[in-house]
């Protein structure tokens, strides 16, 4: 990856035309740390796609430019226009999917649902979290994936508001829904 220390920087390194990714993130979180490794295995098998890289901690201005709030964030670009945004730390298949595009990606355009803040606590081995997260993906709801079993602070939180330590838990706007309660995140979610 291709570290940049600037929005000027990186604007000038953005291929007109393809696709090109950049992760922000924030040296010192276990996320991002997460995000980094697995982005980073991605990109080093990868020679036809850019891959830049910005510490939020130095560089100040990409995210903001970007409406970015919380890190770790890969912006996805495609022919030098912004395209997507994947937040949270992924296992390397799903960045791998996301660049061969056989990953389905909601248009962050299309205006059709409302915004919702959703957040996923899972961990890498629970077949239902896996689950919960393709159908998600199918039903273009963008989220955030937080591993419970590398991310000590996220577990307490996610202990703190629902009381359970099974995973998956799905915060939708405040509600906790815990396991794959279907109906349940379909109300919550307006999906019919």
């Amino acid at each position: 990856m291709e570290k940049v220390l600037s929005y000027r920087e990186f604007v000038s390194g953005l291929p007109a035309e393809g696709k090109c990714f950049l992760l922000l993130y924030r040296g010192g979180s276990e996320q991002s740390a997460c995000a980094c490794k697995n982005v980073g295995k991605v990109a080093e098998g990868n020679d036809k796609i850019r891959f830049f890289s910005a510490d939020v901690n130095e560089v100040r201005d990409i995210h903001s430019h970007y409406g970015i709030d919380s890190v770790p964030s890969l912006l996805v670009f495609d022919d030098g226009r912004l395209t997507g945004v994947v937040k949270g730390c992924h296992d390397s298949s799903y960045y791998l999917a996301l660049i061969q595009n056989s990953l389905y990606r909601p248009d962050t355009e299309s205006g059709n649902k409302p915004a919702r803040t959703v957040t996923v606590y899972s961990t890498p081995a629970c077949s239902w979290c896996n689950t919960l997260k393709a159908w998600l993906n199918k039903n273009g709801i963008q989220y955030t994936d937080i591993d419970v079993s590398r991310d000590q602070a996220g577990a307490e939180a996610m202990v703190r508001r629902s009381g359970q330590q099974g995973v998956p838990q799905t915060d939708i706007d405040g509600q906790i829904v815990v396991g794959f309660d279907q109906p349940r995140l379909k109300e919550l979610l307006k999906i019919q």
